[in-house]
């Protein structure tokens, strides 16, 4: 049986073709490379100079990809220890002045940086790549995901992008938001909102 590899590569920009280590598969998932370069071949140069946010950011796979590609700033959220670690020597690994991790969840701590950007009056990308909902204890996360949304202010907005499982279709609007676009890749789906 092929041991399966525990790695992930960037896919462009500054650092592509570099080779990071994943943490296990029983914590997170890492968002599949094809979804990556969807997500930035839609952002494109609107990334550079630009702060962005990876919630439950497990790897930091889409967080790195974007500091890669010119990112000015990039905050990741994470809960889980041994994936926090592995995320942290990953940023490291390629530019830890530009990137922050906080160790913590993603809902109680989120809403923390979203106001100290309102008073600084930057806006961000925001990612969010809840666990699926049909892991054991995860139920019901995406409605704490939209409650999530609907709470941002939106001036710290430039979009926001929730990678989610393609049964569980996401409202076109969510408060203050409305839905650009979804792209399916097979269970996962893409959606995208900016501010209505």
């Amino acid at each position: 049986m092929k041991k399966r590899d525990l790695t992930f590569t960037i896919i462009g920009g500054e650092y592509r073709g570099k080779k990071l280590p994943l943490p296990s598969k029983e914590t997170t998932r890492a968002t599949k490379s094809i979804i990556r370069g969807s997500v930035f071949d839609t952002l494109q140069f609107a990334i550079v100079d630009e702060i962005f946010i990876e919630l439950f950011g497990g790897s930091g796979s889409m967080g790195l990809e974007a500091l890669s590609r010119g990112a000015q700033k990039v905050y990741f959220f994470e809960k889980d220890r041994s994936a926090a670690r592995i995320l942290e020597q990953n940023a490291a690994a390629l530019d830890k002045g530009r990137t922050r991790l906080v160790y913590g969840d993603s809902f109680e701590h989120f809403p923390l940086l979203a106001e100290s950007l309102k008073q600084q009056g930057r806006a961000a990308y925001i990612y969010i790549d809840p666990p699926f909902d049909i892991r054991e204890g995860m139920e019901g996360i995406y409605d704490r995901v939209v409650d999530l949304i609907a709470a941002i202010p939106p001036e710290i907005v430039l979009k926001i992008i929730v990678e989610h499982m393609s049964g569980v279709p996401f409202a076109d609007t969510i408060g203050p938001f409305q839905k650009e676009k979804s792209r399916k890749f097979g269970k996962t789906t893409v959606t995208y909102y900016t501010v209505a």
